[in-house]
């Protein structure tokens, strides 16, 4: 699953800027700036990092992933379980990229592994604009748009089972907490399957160096993500 976007070098995997971007606007849908290849502050999407974990220990009904650094391309990365069952993403220099907890059941199959990781992606990657703008809008804040920095703190979720279903993601509540110069936005979600509750999970997410609110400088940073998304799907 997912093969395309790492390469497996012995015990470490790599991941290239071209296999994180391709991941980020191809599965995610995510045109962050961020996830270019030639991008200065060039980081691999932590969602990314959320689907090879699943692919390489599973999907359990209780998760929570702790993102602690940004991971920068080509850097060498150790997948491992502790003697906790706790999961770590780290380099051999012993920086965490990130933390897993996880109990209950878990499902090893391929199919349903790879549904929820694409739905969840397709889900998360609309961070902005769908999600954030009008949450920001509401607040009279924004990011910097000269350095627009969102960072993904953690999610979480838990499934009622994990057999036989097509989940479908769907936003039921956001907020957004403003502390000075940063925010902390919260998006809480439903998990469903042919129109049946299997689960609920949520998302934090970092807005760095607010700055007030302007109404015009939004619109070019909108206008800049869809014409990335055009150019994107016309290529």
């Amino acid at each position: 699953m997912f093969k395309d976007f790492y390469t497996q070098c012995g015990d470490h995997v790599v991941i290239s800027a071209e296999q994180a971007s391709r991941f980020a606007k191809g599965v995610a849908g995510d045109y962050n700036p961020i996830h270019n290849p030639d991008a200065r502050r060039f980081c691999v999407p932590g969602d990314l990092l959320f689907t090879l974990v699943l692919a390489k220990f599973g999907l359990s009904r209780h998760m929570e992933f702790r993102f602690t650094n940004m991971v920068a391309a080509d850097t060498p990365l150790k997948f491992s379980e502790g003697d906790d069952g706790k999961l770590h993403v780290c380099d051999d220099a012993g920086k965490c990229y990130l933390h897993v907890t996880r109990s209950g059941e878990t499902t090893f199959e391929p199919d349903v592994i790879e549904n929820f990781a694409r739905c969840y992606v397709a889900f998360s990657g609309k961070n902005f604009p769908h999600y954030l703008k009008p949450l920001m809008e509401e607040h009279g804040v924004m990011f910097n748009p000269k350095r627009p920095l969102v960072i993904y703190d953690s999610m979480g979720f838990s499934l009622t089972r994990l057999d036989g279903f097509t989940p479908n993601l769907a936003l039921t509540d956001s907020s957004l907490s403003v502390q000075g110069k940063r925010a902390e936005a919260l998006l809480e979600f439903a998990i469903e399957s042919a129109g049946e509750s299997v689960g609920v999970g949520s998302k934090k997410l970092v807005v760095s160096g607010l700055c007030d609110y302007d109404d015009h400088q939004m619109s070019a940073i909108v206008d800049e993500f869809y014409r990335l998304k055009a150019a994107y799907e016309a290529a």
